[in-house]
């Protein structure tokens, strides 16, 4: 039901007190600052919940990842919802691979903010070779997944599908941090799905009648993103959107959960049903109070996680001097999607305070993957099996039969993931795709 990492500090706290109705040299509060800053790692407790249907629900918690195997510095944690459809084997094959393909796509070599920099590309590396790996098999199943990685005050979100996270910080405004892929909501992924060769519509009945919401054909999946799914296109496709925040020190609560909750239930609705009580009691609430409004339909799971501040820690009373970032590391790790901007849900040094670091949503795997000039002998960016610059194809080329003039710029694919890549973007045909 719950655990926590952290460090504490008696003279980190007591240093936060120091000069707090008096005036202060600047020095000294530059000194009481780095000290705040040390006191890195949340205590993290989590619960979940679930009434099931038909049983394709699954959750995922993990408290114990580490970026370096057997240094207990390095600890992250991960949590999910996977919301199978049309059986179970997609959500239990995600759930037993996902984070493992994941980390396959990061170098072990990496610090920690390097890490964290590189993780929203690896994350839609491993995603997509989740549900490679298992289209392989030739299974008809598929799953939505929300896959949360929480590392010290750092969360990063990815999700497929209609699963949801939402964050309500401490003190400040509830944050969606996913999207919701199905067809009757979001025009911009019905217009994606038509361009790469799908049919979106409703399902039709004697007469000619329309019910039903918006799906795409063939296969009559309401949902434009999945893990799996092998018999109703490539254009459905397992890239997930990813967002990237930083909450300030005074915490904040993760409400992670199937559609079966927020079916029946707003986000603010989700939140004030269970606000004082503790993760596990407020998993058990929420899923209670959807149920009390919609009845059990469907499956009905919910994952609850609270950061809360390290014991010993004091937040300052008045905001912090700014800091001052070198050019190099301003431009290592200032970095920022196109279509992202900053929220901030109050002043610096406020409660509330959440920092986007990162958020992406194309479905085109050549912009999710970026530049690399990497060349010689290297990994496939989604696989991860060993090629060299002669076998590999530029994820920035065009048709494994029509390359382009970027053929030389990385990252680089084998050749099998080049077809899936064409094929989610309509320029390979499915069916030219052998499926073992």
């Amino acid at each position: 039901m719950g655990s926590r990492y952290g460090v504490k500090s008696r003279q980190r706290a007591r240093a936060a007190f120091v000069g707090v109705d008096s005036m202060v040299p600047l020095a000294s509060l530059l000194k009481l600052e780095l000290e705040n800053d040390k006191i890195e790692s949340p205590i993290v407790r989590y619960g979940e919940a679930s009434q099931a249907k038909k049983g394709e629900d699954f959750t995922l918690a993990r408290l114990d990842c580490q970026r370096v195997e057997g240094d207990p510095s390095s600890n992250f944690a991960v949590f999910g919802v996977l919301d199978g459809h049309n059986g179970v084997s997609a959500a239990m094959f995600a759930k037993e691979n996902l984070l493992r393909d994941v980390m396959s796509a990061l170098p072990s070599s990496l610090g920690r903010d390097e890490w964290l920099a590189a993780l929203p590309r690896a994350l839609v590396a491993g995603f997509v070779k989740t549900d490679k790996d298992f289209q392989e098999k030739g299974q008809t199943s598929g799953t939505t997944v929300t896959f949360v990685v929480v590392d010290q005050w750092t969360v990063t979100v990815a999700s497929v599908g209609d699963s949801r996270c939402i964050l309500v910080p401490h003190g400040g405004d509830i944050a969606t941090l996913t999207v919701d892929h199905r067809l009757e909501d979001n025009e911009e992924e019905r217009n994606r799905v038509v361009n790469s060769g799908g049919e979106v519509g409703r399902l039709s009945i004697a007469g000619g009648a329309e019910i039903g919401p918006l799906r795409c054909w063939p296969g009559g999946l309401c949902l434009s993103r999945s893990i799996g799914d092998v018999d109703v296109g490539e254009f459905i496709v397992p890239i997930p959107h990813v967002k990237q925040i930083k909450l300030c020190k005074t915490g904040g609560r993760l409400i992670i959960a199937s559609d079966g909750v927020w079916d029946a239930l707003s986000n603010e609705k989700a939140d004030s049903c269970c606000r004082g009580l503790t993760a596990d009691l407020a998993a058990r609430q929420i899923v209670k109070e959807s149920l009390r409004f919609r009845g059990l339909r469907d499956d009905t799971t919910c994952v609850v996680v609270d950061l809360l501040p390290p014991e010993n820690y004091v937040p300052f009373t008045s905001p912090p001097p700014a800091k001052k970032k070198g050019k190099f590391k301003s431009w290592l790790f200032g970095w920022r999607s196109k279509e992202s901007t900053a929220v901030v849900a109050n002043k610096p040094g406020e409660a509330g305070t959440v920092e986007e670091l990162f958020e992406e949503g194309s479905a085109r795997l050549a912009e999710r993957l970026g530049s690399d000039l990497s060349s010689g002998v290297f990994n496939c960016a989604i696989c991860q099996i060993h090629i060299t610059l002669a076998d590999g194809i530029s994820v920035h080329a065009g048709s494994i039969f029509s390359m382009t003039n970027r053929t030389l710029e990385g990252p680089f694919l084998c050749s099998s993931c080049k077809l899936k890549k064409d094929a989610m973007e309509g320029i390979q045909h499915a069916r030219d795709i052998t499926v073992m």
